[in-house]
């Protein structure tokens, strides 16, 4: 009997695509949905009288729709991106902007993030992070190296348009998202060709910033410093961290077991987002958990830098790479957080913590990886 032409296709696309990589994102974000079953129940019931709401808003509203965003993007030639990149980045800083329009803000605690349409929402800072990297990789391409190490060519616009983007997200304000943002476009930029000089020069107005900031706003030296010495202030500042440390201890090796969470129950804050790691390695214990979701993140970074090492064009490489390293960072922060050897910023666990944009934005950032994988096998054939 012969297949239907879908199934063909789908079987053909498989295979060149890097099915290593698919694997990866499969597991975590499969894995994701089943923790904040287990994490973000009672917190659910609490808030909305149903134990499933953030499960069920993340499946039907993150996971589902990125399937699909990650399928059509993953068929879409990656190199169209460096002719739209300009438009799509334009769209998005729009979107930034709407976040303040009365009516269309949708508020979340005292961070104003969100658009809400109905009764949706979406938040556009997740966006930007993808579609900046899409203008910096066309960007660096266009410039090569020697327009990259130019002060006035490479130095000056990328400051300026990154200025532009963090000032509208501080806004809000988002110093998490801020953070990767950064993170993120200094390691395209250094692999587009940056001057050393420079991005030496950027650390030390980058560490200024942070003072500024804290000056600003007084409550983020707090936040940054409690990680060291949480124990002082064990009701307060630090009770976010010290109740994670808690739940991590608890757990020990091999953890209390599947749904047994006790910090869950209304003592860890954040439990559906930015904290999940430490519910996970609380009922998994640290050994399972965290060997899991760090097998699949290494897996992850193994085939997504090896699809950048081999991707045909300059675009491809810096786009791949800035996906991989977009991943990277949101994770090592976030595990480094709970761990209590990073600040806590509130980046979420990238997969895994409830946020639906968040969760359709990775994919769709995957399926781009996955099509820059397929060009690079048919070169490497």
């Amino acid at each position: 009997m012969k297949k239907p032409k879908v199934v063909e296709r789908l079987r053909a696309h498989l295979q060149r695509v890097d099915r290593p990589l698919l694997l990866a994102v499969l597991g975590l974000a499969i894995f994701g949905l089943a923790m904040l079953s287990s994490a973000s129940g009672p917190s659910a019931f609490a808030r909305f009288g149903d134990a499933f709401w953030f499960v069920r808003h993340q499946l039907l509203f993150g996971f589902l729709p990125g399937i699909v965003v990650m399928f059509v993007l993953s068929q879409v030639d990656y190199r169209l991106y460096r002719v739209w990149a300009m438009p799509i980045l334009l769209v998005t800083i729009v979107l930034l902007v709407l976040v303040f329009i009365p009516g269309l803000s949708a508020d979340w605690g005292t961070s104003k993030s969100w658009i809400g349409i109905g009764g949706f929402s979406l938040q556009p800072a997740e966006i930007v992070k993808i579609t900046f990297l899409i203008y910096l990789a066309a960007w660096l391409e266009a410039r090569g190296d020697a327009g990259a190490r130019d002060l006035h060519a490479g130095l000056v616009p990328f400051l300026t348009l990154l200025a532009v983007i963090g000032t509208l997200i501080m806004l809000q304000p988002d110093l998490g998202t801020f953070s990767v943002i950064v993170m993120v476009s200094l390691v395209v930029y250094f692999l587009g060709g940056a001057s050393v000089q420079h991005l030496a020069a950027l650390s030390a107005a980058g560490f200024g910033l942070i003072l500024l900031l804290i000056k600003v706003a007084p409550y983020r030296a707090l936040r940054l410093t409690t990680f060291l010495h949480p124990e002082l202030d064990p009701q307060g500042v630090g009770y976010h961290i010290n109740q994670a440390l808690l739940a991590i201890g608890s757990g020990g090796l091999f953890g209390l077991g599947f749904g047994r969470s006790r910090q869950k129950f209304s003592y860890l804050p954040e439990v559906a987002g930015d904290s999940i790691f430490a519910v996970m390695a609380e009922e998994l214990g640290f050994l399972l958990s965290a060997a899991f979701i760090v097998l699949l993140l290494l897996l992850f970074l193994w085939r997504g830098l090896t699809i950048a090492d081999r991707a045909p064009d300059r675009f491809g490489k810096l786009l791949a790479s800035g996906i991989v390293a977009l991943v990277a960072v949101q994770a090592f922060v976030n595990i480094g957080s709970m761990l209590s050897v990073l600040p806590l910023t509130g980046i979420t666990l990238p997969f895994v913590s409830y946020g639906g944009t968040s969760l359709v934005v990775l994919m769709g950032a995957m399926g781009i990886l996955l099509n820059i994988s397929s060009h690079g096998k048919m070169e490497h054939a």
